[in-house]
């Protein structure tokens, strides 16, 4: 199962290390399928498309075109950027710059890991919230776990000023939904305190959350669980066993085999049933 590697450029936005066009790959399944849905790939913060190879390979035995991004900045492929770590809202509009530059020849739902469970959600109606937001990068409230980088805020302290955090803000709050995806699977979503309730109330596509019982990066209780109570209609629960943590699903050493086909399992029928209808 070879995938057909695109490398994109978007010219309405930059580079965050040199001064060229965003570099946005992104690589492709198409099933056999014809008119199969088109499912949006999001890895987790420092990971990489071919991490959830598992998971690409569960959805494209279903039948479904699979296209998955590496975001630029924060994935280990080409090294870890602060911006790629801090700047939200690249990468929801990574996912919406590959609808627009790749044939969708069916409906489309977008799925995503950990910050690529954020991603998916953000382009199904989810918003982060300006004050919380403007208190992370202000140093007011901890920030969310990142071992993958654990420097970011005092790189980006580096080279930035609190004029060019607050104009994050207003980029980090924007309403980054796209109305061409129907359907958002969100796996041990990350950021959950972080979102606005009303954004979650008015999520109108349908949604389906997973997270592990141990999970101690994105914990369920702020994460899996409140995205599951506030979006209308959410199909929430956990996969794997009691025991199951967050790196099960990406780290070899960690491989968690019972919660993998736990969501290749929910995943496709929640997409079956949502895009195929």
């Amino acid at each position: 199962m070879t995938p057909q590697t695109l490398h994109l450029s978007d010219s309405s936005r930059r580079a965050f290390d040199v001064d060229a066009e965003r570099p946005v790959r992104v690589h492709v399944w198409r099933s056999a399928m014809p008119e199969a849905p088109l499912v949006l790939l999001s890895h987790g913060t420092g990971g990489a498309a071919d991490d959830l190879a598992w998971w690409v390979a569960g959805l494209h035995d279903a039948g479904f075109d699979v296209a998955a991004v590496d975001h630029h900045g924060n994935n280990h492929h080409d090294g870890y950027l602060a911006e790629g770590f801090a700047w939200w809202w690249e990468r929801p509009r990574d996912l919406s710059f590959v609808l627009d530059h790749l044939e969708a020849r069916g409906p489309v739902g977008a799925c995503g890991f950990s910050f690529g469970g954020y991603t998916a959600a953000a382009v199904c109606g989810a918003r982060v919230s300006a004050n919380a937001y403007r208190a992370l990068v202000t140093g007011q409230i901890e920030s969310p776990p990142t071992p993958e980088y654990p420097g970011v805020a005092e790189d980006l302290a580096t080279r930035y000023d609190e004029s060019d955090a607050e104009r994050w803000v207003g980029l980090a709050a924007a309403d980054l939904r796209d109305p061409r995806v129907r359907a958002g699977f969100l796996l041990c979503p990350s950021v959950g305190p972080l979102i606005t309730a009303e954004s979650l109330a008015a999520v109108d596509v349908p949604v389906a959350v997973r997270w592990t019982a141990a999970d101690e990066i994105a914990p369920p209780a702020g994460n899996g669980l409140r995205y599951t109570e506030l979006i209308p209609g959410a199909d929430g629960g956990t996969v794997g066993a009691p025991t199951a943590g967050h790196y099960g699903f990406v780290r070899p050493d960690q491989d968690d085999p019972q919660a993998k086909a736990d969501v290749v399992a929910a995943s496709a029928a929640f997409f079956a049933r949502e895009l195929r209808g």
